[in-house]
């Protein structure tokens, strides 16, 4: 081989070597996730918990796709506007497509409207049933079960457990996830010709209910419903049990946060009432058991929803962008239809039609204090089921 020769293989090479260098930043380039949760306000616990399953699972899952994973909290205050802003400047800044969150419904449906229209996708754990219904969208995907199988689930047997209550009262936040569990509610009442005798409304900022529970008490109900969620629904059944109601009323809490409800709660405040919930750290399957052993290991306690439902959202993206073998959203919503993987719950499908992951949800009976194995054995799961509108009876005509 001559000089000539030499210097134009050399000539090639250097040529190359750019384009080399490149591609192989581009796929070493980390996958960066938006994980919008409310950091501060009323449901700021619940975003702490958010925050931890999105550190969880990139402290465990580094090299689940090949790729370095990076994640950003961005603190939605729990308001549309605010979550809507934060997401959309990450978006545009060509930072982040994919989005874990966010908690509260309202802000998940403006969130997804968002996300819809700019090219990201989105996991959320809110409960409306609009967003797999009426407002769903490509761009959305939704882990928890939405109110209809909510309610399902937990009013459901509990009429067949308690069939002489027969009066039945409600206490209702007066927004898009409240009016959604308190329709359910209504409809299965009707069904089983039992009396909603009365419903009290409140504002998403109230943390006195006295004046509710009082409207409730005059009504004499079998069963008492809390339709709220979080630190309301905590303080609505601490006043509840403080009337005395736990004596001669069933109090159903439909969609109780989690384990730290529990434990802010107490075993007292939680013997003999009933809690619906999307996830329990008892459940008995393996992605479970694994969770809770991760959990334990980093942070010393036992997962509860809201960092289940984070940690698991991060494993459906990442899934799905190996599986798609690409990071356009496209090409992962696509290889998200119809997926079926080992879940927290057991197996869990998403459904391609509404992007609703079909799961579990559980009815959890507090137990005393005198009865806990552990200081996390708060209560006992005693029936848990599948509940789902059809994507045709939810209303949902999937909008690119």
């Amino acid at each position: 081989m001559n000089r000539r020769d030499l210097l134009k293989i050399g000539g090639l090479a250097a040529a190359a070597s750019p384009l080399l260098v490149r591609s192989a930043f581009a796929a070493e380039e980390p996958i960066l996730f938006g994980v919008p949760y409310p950091m501060s306000g009323n449901y700021a616990a619940n975003g702490k918990y958010g925050a931890q399953g999105a550190k969880l699972f990139i402290d465990y899952e580094k090299s689940a796709i090949g790729r370095p994973l990076q994640y950003k909290i961005l603190d939605t205050q729990g308001t549309p506007a605010t979550a809507v802003r934060l997401v959309q400047d990450l978006l545009e800044q060509g930072k982040a497509r994919f989005f874990i969150g966010p908690l509260i419904s309202s802000t998940t449906l403006a969130v997804g409207d968002a996300l819809n229209k700019l090219g990201g996708v989105m996991i959320s754990t809110a409960g409306a049933d609009e967003i797999t219904g009426k407002d769903c969208k490509r761009a959305m995907f939704r882990w928890s079960v939405p109110t209809y199988g909510a309610i399902r689930e937990t009013i459901g047997p509990l009429i067949k457990a308690h069939p002489n209550a027969k009066r039945w009262y409600t206490i209702t936040p007066q927004y898009v996830f409240g009016e959604g569990l308190l329709k359910a509610t209504k409809d299965i009442l009707k069904e089983n010709k039992l009396e909603l005798v009365g419903n009290s409304y409140h504002s998403l900022s109230e943390h006195e209910f006295s004046g509710y529970l009082t409207n409730a008490m005059a009504q004499k109900p079998d069963v008492l419903v809390l339709l709220n969620f979080s630190t309301q629904s905590s303080e609505a059944l601490r006043q509840a049990v403080s009337f005395g109601m736990k004596k001669n009323t069933i109090i159903l809490m439909a969609w109780a946060s989690g384990l730290e409800q529990f434990q802010s709660l107490g075993a007292d405040l939680c013997d003999g009432v009933y809690f619906g919930v999307q996830y329990w750290h008892q459940i008995d399957s393996p992605a479970n058991k694994e969770l809770v052993k991760r959990t334990q290991a980093t942070f010393h306690e036992n997962p509860n929803y809201s960092l289940a439902g984070s940690y698991l959202g991060f494993q459906i993206f990442t899934t799905a962008i190996k599986k798609a073998n690409s990071t356009d959203p496209a090409k992962v919503i696509a290889a998200m239809e119809g997926a079926r993987y080992q879940g927290l719950t057991g197996e869990e499908t998403i459904r391609k039609a509404d992007h609703q992951v079909i799961k579990n949800y559980y009815l959890l009976k507090g137990k005393a204090k005198s009865a806990m194995k552990n200081k996390d054995d708060y209560a006992d799961i005693i029936h848990s089921g599948q509940s789902f509108l059809s994507p045709e009876q939810a209303g949902c005509q999937m909008k690119a």
